[in-house]
């Protein structure tokens, strides 16, 4: 299936200096070093010159110029070539410094693809570096990656926009210390057993717990503290879990649907990167009725959180009465050798390559 309704490409007169950021303090960062080796290896070399920053998990900044095949696990840390650097603020120099020994070298840069997943990297806080610091960001703008990060905010846009959902409450942790018994009756009459314990703020399923009773409760809610102190609890929802990639600024375009069948009794972060038993179906076992609803219901929540640039959306549709929920938006989602964003377009007629590209013009275009 080619999907349609791209603008037309633009015509790079010469090449384009592209810095691309991965790493980062955050739980994510493991799969950012993943994602950012496979964008690294499909970025078209005669259009761009790649500037590779990693972030190591302390928060230092170095510029990178060794072989990819270093950094998914982690040995980039151990090159010998490596550059203190850091992106300038400074709209004069746009782009990066480096410095070194004998000085500070700086490096214009026309465009950065910051694949960096979860916290100061797909929250907002490096989008609006970037936007200080007037280079064109690959992805969503500020506004739009902080609402998405936010599981609780990202839920009640999508309420208030009446797009259908699973059921949901959130809290700040110490609210529900000194509230527990009235938040734990709340849980269990609104929204009942299995429930899903989320902090607000991560991706990768990392803090993820689900409940059965209110002993698996009370451990996911401490467990989910851990990671973030706004707590989600959505409803157990069996039905078939499925995704689109979303790809555009105004006037985006879906891929086609995929679906996942977790190894594990539901998509948790082992069953995401470690499981060879997970499943993917290209396109999802749904009919192209509901298939066609997915995608529309997709855009929607796209246009509906100001996204711009990728995102790729998950889904349930719901086995007792067919009904899609939308269950989260992801903004800089996983791209991997086995992430579902960049198979979804090739799927879609459009191959990794071409991807990268695409989404490094939209980032221009903004």
């Amino acid at each position: 299936m080619l999907v349609r309704g791209l603008s037309n490409h633009m015509v790079f007169n010469m090449k384009k200096s592209l810095a691309i950021l991965f790493g980062g303090v955050s739980s994510e960062h493991e799969v950012s070093r993943l994602s950012a080796a496979a964008v690294i290896q499909n970025t078209p070399k005669d259009l761009f010159d790649l500037h590779v920053i990693g972030i190591t998990k302390d928060g230092r900044w170095f510029y990178f110029d060794g072989d990819v095949e270093l950094i998914p696990d982690g040995r980039w840390e151990s090159y010998e070539g490596l550059i203190p650097a850091a992106i300038s603020p400074d709209r004069s120099v746009h782009g990066i410094q480096l410095f070194k020994r004998t000085g500070v070298q700086s490096i214009k840069i026309d465009v950065c693809f910051p694949v960096m997943h979860g916290s100061f990297g797909e929250d907002g806080t490096m989008q609006g570096l970037l936007a200080v610091a007037g280079i064109p960001c690959v992805g969503c703008d500020v506004a739009s990656s902080a609402i998405c990060m936010d599981k609780a905010l990202t839920n009640t846009m999508l309420e208030i926009g009446k797009v259908p959902q699973a059921k949901f409450i959130w809290f700040y942790m110490d609210e529900f210390e000194k509230n527990t018994d009235e938040y734990i009756n709340r849980i269990e009459s609104e929204l009942g057993y299995p429930c899903f314990i989320k902090p607000a703020n991560a991706g990768s399923s990392v803090g993820i717990s689900k409940a059965e009773n209110k002993i698996n409760l009370i451990e996911g809610i401490v467990f989910a503290s851990s990671h973030d102190k706004k707590i989600v609890i959505e409803e157990g929802v069996t039905g078939a879990e499925v995704e689109v990639a979303v790809l555009g600024n105004r006037e985006p375009i879906a891929s086609v649907v995929g679906q996942i069948v977790p190894a594990n009794d539901w998509y948790d972060y082992d069953a995401k990167y470690n499981n060879a038993a997970s499943e993917l179906y290209i396109p999802a076992k749904i009919s192209e009725e509901k298939q066609q609803e997915v995608r529309a219901a997709a855009v929607r929540a796209y246009k509906l959180l100001g996204c711009s640039g990728l995102a790729r959306v998950d889904f349930f549709v719901r086995e007792s009465d067919g009904a899609v929920l939308l269950n989260e938006p992801n903004t800089i989602p996983g791209f991997t050798s086995i992430s579902m964003y960049a198979k979804l377009f090739a799927a879609s007629g459009i191959e990794y390559p071409q991807l990268i590209t695409r989404l490094i013009e939209f980032a221009l275009e903004k």
